[in-house]
């Protein structure tokens, strides 16, 4: 049982690290949201009229018109952050996504170097099964969804701009997926596919939330991720998109910001400091303040530079400093439960205050990325119009285990955007959920676009 100095210095253990993260701006209190949504919004003006932007603004030449074919099947790919997944997919007559034949498999790049044939080769070698059992008789379509800064094409091909979240397969940047995994395929003697659409995971959410939600009228849909690493999409008009010289000015198509590039939110010490321990410092700063693959060593570089400040007791800095870096996993465990005896870091911060500190700097961290994450969220949707009945919101179409499953996280995330979005702008929206929403909305996109 504790003691009232114990509770007495976990007080003051909690104040102090509270008065670190301040003076290293570190905290949800330092970003004004208007501010912050206002600079996001500046940012998806000019990436829609210019290359020259922190968010790419990419167009998807894809919207979500037109009637699923039933019993069709096509083959998904999903390339995600840590994870490669295959899958055959069809609907049925009741419109239901069917998937089959499903397997995941380690992302290429995701556990060190590999060279540019390399990578398409590991995904041919991933495809095999569902290939083999292909029906001769049935043209091979196919939806990729390959959640990676990628310049789409008109002809839904994409070239890849760059990789993040860590993934290691630089001679990758600057190809063509689609072309790349087309010649893979015919050299290991598969059919050349009757067609093949590129699409980020976000793009795919929203198409799969669309393609589930027959029965609620919503106003307008975006797609949310917050997994591995963050981004939002969402429907703009043609004639918006200024950078594209021959689009036609009518009709409207999906965006994929790129939300995790967005660099005028200037962060904290702390994040310039872990930005410059990673893969490619400068680049998207703000996917390394609240995405998955990030929330664990920012958090375990905060820890270790507390340390440094004499914010622990010397066995518990010891104790500490021997677990960092810390994944996200790690710390979202110990901030659901300070004391579980199975959890390395509870068991490093046996003492009160460091405990009380330990959570302390972890939870500001989870904080910090909610507000951000509603930042993002209220620019995607005050980009547009729609939202302003409550009987007739916008459909948040999110995934992303970070999202869902990291403490509070999404709690605070609806708590920033009622106090923002809904009380102070007027709109109104719905989150809805689907676990194999890049599967499913990758089958949507290749049904809609043979």
């Amino acid at each position: 049982m504790e003691t009232n100095n114990s509770y007495s210095g976990s007080i003051e253990a909690v104040q102090r690290a509270q008065h670190f993260m301040h003076s290293r701006s570190m905290t949800a209190a330092e970003i004004d949201m208007d501010q912050s949504v206002q600079a996001f919004l500046s940012e998806m003006h000019k990436g829609l009229e210019s290359f020259d932007a922190s968010l790419h603004m990419i167009p998807t030449y894809l919207n979500s018109e037109g009637e699923l074919p039933f019993e069709t099947p096509v083959i998904v790919l999903d390339a995600g952050g840590t994870n490669f997944r295959v899958a055959q997919v069809k609907f049925s007559d009741s419109g239901k996504g069917v998937i089959e034949k499903f397997k995941k498999f380690p992302m290429p790049g995701s556990r060190g170097l590999v060279h540019k044939d390399e990578f398409f080769e590991i995904i041919v070698d991933y495809m095999q099964d569902v290939l083999d059992a292909w029906n001769s008789e049935q043209p091979l379509h196919i939806g990729f969804c390959f959640s990676y800064p990628t310049e789409i094409k008109p002809n839904k091909d994409g070239r890849l701009i760059h990789f993040s979240k860590e993934i290691n397969a630089h001679e990758v940047e600057g190809e063509l997926i689609g072309t790349n995994l087309r010649q893979a395929l015919i050299k290991r003697g598969y059919p050349e596919p009757a067609g093949m659409v590129l699409l980020n995971d976000t793009v795919a959410t929203l198409l799969a939330g669309k393609a589930a939600s027959t029965e609620h009228p919503y106003s307008a849909f975006v797609g949310f991720i917050l997994g591995t690493g963050t981004n939002s999409a969402y429907l703009e008009l043609n004639r918006n998109i200024t950078k594209l010289k021959n689009l036609p000015s009518t009709g409207a198509q999906i965006i994929n910001i790129e939300s995790g590039g967005f660099d005028k939110f200037p962060g904290g010490s702390i994040d310039k400091n872990f930005d410059n321990t990673t893969i490619k410092p400068g680049s998207y700063r703000f996917e390394k303040m609240i995405s998955g693959a990030y929330l664990g060593p920012l958090s375990s570089r905060v820890l270790e530079e507390a340390i440094e400040a004499g914010l622990f007791s010397d066995p518990g800095a010891a104790a500490v400093k021997k677990l960092l870096p810390l994944d996200t996993v790690s710390v979202d465990r110990f901030l659901h439960n300070p004391y579980d005896k199975d959890n390395p870091l509870a068991l490093a911060c046996t003492d009160t205050a460091d405990r009380s500190t330990c959570f302390t700097l972890a939870d500001a961290v989870i904080e910090r990325a909610a507000k951000l994450a509603a930042v993002n969220l209220s620019a995607t949707i005050l980009k547009g119009e729609s939202g302003g009945d409550p009987a007739f919101p916008i459909a948040v179409c999110a995934d992303g285990t970070t999202f869902f499953k990291t403490k509070d996280l999404m709690f605070r995330t609806r708590y920033y955007l009622k106090h923002y979005l809904q009380d102070q702008k007027g709109r109104y929206l719905e989150f809805l959920h689907n676990e194999d929403a890049p599967i499913i909305g990758a089958a949507v996109a290749a049904l809609l676009n043979r």
